[in-house]
């Protein structure tokens, strides 16, 4: 056989081996990101409509959110937002607009404190989404019904159901399981990728 035609095999077997790779590749990132942004992704996926777009999305909030330095709540901070979030919901009772704005506001502050940008609202839900994707669409619930009532258009009830969102991604800001679970899964990840990459090495 002549050599010239033993390299287009070679070359042709490389290029079958890359693609097999690559291919294994980008199923191993949709997988973690499914595993890792749960309902977002479905919601993400839903909003663009293409699954390349939403993982490239998702992937950007990861590669954003490692340059946070996050860090949980101390004992003393964490005590004094649970004992403000009472007050917000005891001011509901005889104001509940005012209620809700409070508990928006005392969120951005708790996130503000743990580390994260508090920019605008879209930007706050795409950041706090990769560490707490199961509730993040509780705080875009919550956002929508407070911007409605606060046009005129809500009610008393539609508040109310604000505010319960509200506390769902409160509650997991401020609650230590989740940071220690946090920590532990990021460092499963880094672990996973770091024998992987031995692997193919």
């Amino acid at each position: 056989m002549a050599s010239w035609l033993w390299v287009v095999i070679a070359f042709a077997v490389l290029v079958v081996v890359a693609v097999v790779v690559w291919q294994a590749t980008r199923m191993r990132r949709s997988r973690q990101l499914r595993e890792r942004f749960g309902p977002e992704y479905e919601r993400t996926l839903a909003s663009s409509g293409n699954s390349r777009e939403a993982e490239r999305e998702l992937a950007a909030r990861q590669e954003r959110q490692e340059q946070f330095e996050l860090r949980p709540l101390t004992a003393a901070a964490r005590d004094r937002y649970l004992q403000s979030w009472q007050t917000v919901q005891a001011r509901f009772v005889d104001s509940p607009e005012a209620a809700v704005v409070d508990a928006d506001l005392l969120i951005q502050s708790v996130m503000a404190e743990r580390g994260y940008p508090v920019e605008d609202f879209e930007q706050r839900a795409a950041d706090v989404s990769v560490e707490h994707p199961d509730v993040v669409q509780n705080y875009r619930e919550g956002h929508r019904l407070a911007r409605l009532c606060a046009a005129g258009d809500g009610s008393t009830e539609e508040l109310r159901q604000a505010m319960r969102h509200y506390r769902a991604l409160f509650e997991e800001l401020v609650e230590p399981a989740a940071d220690a679970a946090s920590v532990r899964e990021q460092e499963a990840e880094t672990e996973a990728d770091r024998h992987e990459a031995q692997t193919e090495a």
